[in-house]
């Protein structure tokens, strides 16, 4: 391996803790703090070649850092960093896909039976006393039995959703921005039609400009008074008022959401609802697929650094031809 401790790398405090150690022993690691650049001098912006980030990386902050050659993104969602940008300037953007994949669809298909089956409902009537006081929690009126499962994004954790969904039963449907030729499963060209056709909305696909609040009112309405919508792909994917407007109004059953628009925080009127299932961004979060993306990071920056091709390019940079290496 090439001698890499004369190569500055940008490192977030509070970055995966093993992936920093990782880049510590190889790099000459750089501290970014809540202060972002106007913690660093004008001579250390010069020298900074790398970050390694899992936040906002924008094209201001490109251009503050002239040295910069690549970026490693801890996620395989990637918004986050204005890849068209980095592309434009020569800068190779690198994410974390099919390490995570696994994990996150595990998280889809807990948070659709969580949801459908309303099992934190339960667990509350259990532990407020009320099976023994009371009597058991009330029937379900939701199940999985005779349901389908309309999924926006059928990529890699789409697809990984629906090979669960085969086993539990569940037909499916999906809404790509083509149809794919590898699957039988029916295809709409509308998000808005494929509502309309399943009573289960799985969103697996990216953030970005051209998904930014694509679950909309109208795909609400589409979904129906028994519809689920199940959110483990990005909070700007849905009109968040829109939702709660649905939920409120039983426009639709239910939802479980992983994900929200301006993370942490999540509007008080969606915790108030009793048909939501919300989780705190969890979708990745064990120690095992943590320690994965996060060596991935240090797998790309390493090999970009040491004449080798990175791993995992992001479209972005490979359409434009950026070098896979220094």
């Amino acid at each position: 391996m090439a001698d890499l401790k004369s190569v500055p790398v940008l490192v977030p405090v509070g970055f995966h803790a093993a992936a920093r150690a990782a880049l510590q022993e190889r790099f000459d690691v750089r501290d970014l703090t809540e202060t972002g650049l106007d913690g660093l001098s004008p001579a250390e912006r010069q020298e900074i070649r790398a970050i390694a980030s899992f936040g906002n990386v924008s094209a201001a902050m490109m251009d503050a850092l002239p040295g910069l050659q690549i970026i490693g993104s801890f996620g395989v969602g990637y918004d986050s960093v204005d890849a068209a940008h980095a592309a434009a300037k020569g800068i190779m953007v690198t994410n974390t896909p099919d390490v995570l994949t696994e994990e996150v669809a595990d998280t889809a298909l807990g948070l659709l039976l969580m949801t459908v089956r309303e099992l934190p409902q339960a667990e509350r009537h259990l532990r407020a006393g009320l099976w023994e006081a009371k009597g058991p929690y009330p029937l379900t009126t939701g199940t999985l039995r005779g349901r389908t499962a309309g999924i926006m994004g059928l990529g890699r954790i789409g697809m990984a959703i629906a090979r669960r969904l085969e086993a539990f039963g569940v037909g499916i449907a999906y809404y790509n921005r083509r149809r794919r030729d590898d699957v039988a499963y029916e295809y709409h060209d509308t998000l808005e039609g494929l509502a309309g056709a399943v009573d289960t909305l799985i969103i697996a696909a990216p953030g970005g400009a051209s998904t930014d609040k694509a679950v909309d009112a109208r795909v609400l309405e589409a979904l129906g008074p028994d519809g689920i919508l199940i959110n483990i792909g990005r909070g700007t994917t849905v009109d968040e008022p829109a939702l709660i407007a649905a939920l409120a109004a039983g426009t639709i059953k239910t939802a479980g959401l992983d994900v929200f628009e301006k993370e942490p925080h999540v509007p008080q009127a969606l915790i108030d609802l009793p048909n939501a299932v919300l989780l705190p961004h969890v979708g990745s979060a064990s120690l095992h697929t943590r320690a994965a993306m996060g060596q991935l990071v240090v797998d790309n920056v390493t090999a970009f650094f040491s004449g080798r091709d990175v791993l995992t390019p992001v479209p972005e940079c490979a359409k434009a031809g950026v070098p896979l290496h220094a």
